[in-house]
């Protein structure tokens, strides 16, 4: 299973949210780029980047400080948030980032899934957000009404062979990671699943690894030191 250390974006800085919520955010670092650097030097060979504010707005406010990342770190980075046509996964892609992650637009807009997939294949995935059973768009300010197992299947059907999930309610918390959730998708769908959200402990990834995921996202435990990088990532193979 591979580690995913997380860098979320909001002006240009590296933050956190707490289960989502634009008002409680805290700054961890003015230099997303060293944070970045920090987490190579830990061994970490991916990345995953969120841009908060294109989640929320749509655009790509920070594709700069993202670029910037990619080239000063040179780890295989994935981004999502406010990917919303072909013209910014075009832009991603050409910046060389690795992989670019469809999340409210897997829900919205089904032609530009089939079109980025049949264009870039794997590098595109989509970003399956779950809030009380069902997928959240909109930087998760919003309810789509299509469930999570519902959204699952399409993406499939599209070509989608990862996917990043995220609990929202677990998300920021340190609360611990979803295992049934996880142990259940990963069972029922023949896809790379990356679990987000709530993994906190060394146990929480071994027992995600132990679900037969292909990944795990580390975020907050990772800035409030809750959890070593170097061991995690060690456990996790």
């Amino acid at each position: 299973m591979i580690i995913f250390p997380a860098i979320d974006l909001y002006e240009k800085k590296a933050v956190r949210l707490y289960k989502g919520d634009y008002s409680k955010m805290t700054v961890y670092g003015d230099d997303p780029v060293s944070v970045a650097l920090r987490m190579h030097q830990k061994g970490a060979t991916h990345l995953h980047i969120v841009d908060l504010e294109g989640a929320r707005d749509g655009g790509t406010p920070n594709f700069d400080v993202v670029r910037e990342i990619k080239k000063a770190s040179g780890m295989f980075c994935e981004i999502g948030g406010g990917i919303r046509s072909m013209e910014i996964i075009a832009k991603y892609i050409n910046a060389g980032i690795d992989r670019v992650i469809l999340g409210t637009a897997a829900v919205e807009d089904e032609t530009l899934v089939k079109k980025s997939v049949s264009e870039f294949g794997e590098k595109i995935a989509a970003g399956i957000d779950i809030k009380n059973g069902r997928a959240a768009v909109r930087g998760w300010l919003k309810d789509s009404g299509i469930t999570a197992d519902e959204l699952f299947d399409k993406m499939i059907s599209y070509g989608i062979k990862t996917v990043i999930c995220t609990d929202i309610s677990k998300d920021g918390a340190q609360e611990g990671a979803s295992l049934d959730l996880y142990s259940r998708l990963s069972k029922k769908y023949n896809v790379n699943i990356t679990a987000s959200g709530g993994v906190t402990t060394l146990g929480d990834v071994r027992a995600l690894a132990g679900c037969g995921l292909y990944g795990a996202i580390i975020g907050k435990a990772y800035y409030t030191k809750a959890i070593d990088l170097a061991e995690a990532i060690s456990e996790a193979k």
